[in-house]
């Protein structure tokens, strides 16, 4: 029987497309390393050919991390190249493992909102409108610039941010933006925005936090001001 080359398989074998769709949880550590790797040998796929090495490794990533670059090079298929992306995917795990998790900022009032955001936006004579997209404990997941604008406004589209939401899986969403002229006082439109987001996130049942404007030395808050 005629061996299939991976780009033969079914869709959802292959370890690329597998790691898209699925996470990459899903995939075996053949799978990985030959997302690495690339390509295989003739006579073997890259899974096929990781499953190899790794059964000579005792299926021990530590024992494969421990081969040189020569070792790995007698297996047809791997040359110098391929060898050393998977030894540097192994140095990366081993130094990812020494590693102390970053802390994720708490971002779950107007002042910690505002002492996060304003190093970002004090000196900006723009505005800028940006998401902070929060898990369920007010931890940052990833903050977002939605927009970049002019002196006195900048245009904001309600359905970005809440992309952003939806693809950061957050649970509770902030958003910010400054006033380079130094006024705290909201503007309609940025009432209009605070309203329009809050039904949004309603809909999509994320936690509508706070809109906080920023200028340099002080914040106005629409939550603490009892308007979302």
């Amino acid at each position: 029987m005629e061996k299939l080359n991976i780009n033969q398989w079914a869709e959802e074998d292959r370890p690329r497309e597998k790691m898209a769709s699925l996470g990459t949880e899903a995939l075996s550590n053949a799978e990985l390393l030959a997302i690495l790797i690339g390509s295989g040998s003739t006579k073997e796929s890259a899974v096929d050919l990781m499953k190899h090495i790794l059964a000579d490794c005792n299926n021990n990533l530590n024992t494969l991390g421990k081969m040189s670059i020569n070792d790995l090079c007698q297996y047809n298929g791997i040359g110098e190249a391929k060898a050393i992306s998977i030894l540097a995917a192994c140095e990366l795990g081993k130094r990812r493992q020494a590693e102390t998790p970053e802390e994720r900022p708490d971002l779950g009032t107007a002042t910690r909102i505002y002492n996060h955001m304003h190093p970002v936006m004090q000196d900006l004579d723009v505005e800028e409108f940006w998401a902070l997209l929060l898990n369920q404990h007010y931890r940052l997941i990833k903050k977002v610039r939605i927009s970049h604008g002019g002196i006195t406004e900048t245009s904001v589209d309600i359905r970005v941010i809440m992309r952003e939401a939806v693809l950061a899986n957050c649970t509770i969403l902030a958003v910010c933006h400054n006033h380079p002229s130094g006024n705290l006082t909201p503007s309609k439109n940025d009432e209009i925005l605070t309203r329009s987001l809050n039904r949004a996130c309603e809909v999509m049942n994320i936690h509508f936090l706070d809109h906080v404007i920023v200028t340099d030395g002080l914040y106005y808050s629409f939550h603490e001001q009892g308007q979302c």
